[in-house]
């Protein structure tokens, strides 16, 4: 996984969970890898991918089976979906908005 230097790296993994959430690729009720096989994984501190997962846990995306593990929530793919496209109408719409006003582009040019 390649990090953005502009978000912090334990909210571009739990996006990135929430992506695999929204592709299908994890479905309610199956289990996601253990904190520290994340961090292993992914190349970064356990304690790293833990507050990832804490914060999926809040959103209401995973939650954790005390001695067995994290699983994906039932109806984690709607909360996913409403929050990153909250995320993507308030924070990289606009920018891509105002660009395309600077660079004189039509979306319809472009939506076909």
């Amino acid at each position: 996984m390649e990090f953005n230097q502009n978000k912090p790296i334990y909210l571009q993994i739990a996006d990135g969970i929430s992506e695999k959430i929204l592709s299908g690729e994890l479905k309610e009720g199956d289990r996601v890898l253990s904190v520290r096989e994340l961090g292993a994984e992914l190349g970064v501190n356990p304690n790293t991918a833990m507050r990832s997962y804490e914060k999926l846990t809040t959103d209401g995306i995973i939650y954790n089976q005390r001695g067995i593990g994290y699983f994906v929530s039932e109806g984690a793919r709607a909360v996913a979906l409403d929050m990153m496209r909250t995320d993507f109408i308030e924070n990289e719409l606009p920018n891509i908005l105002r660009k395309m006003r600077l660079l004189e582009l039509k979306a319809e040019d472009y939506l076909k």
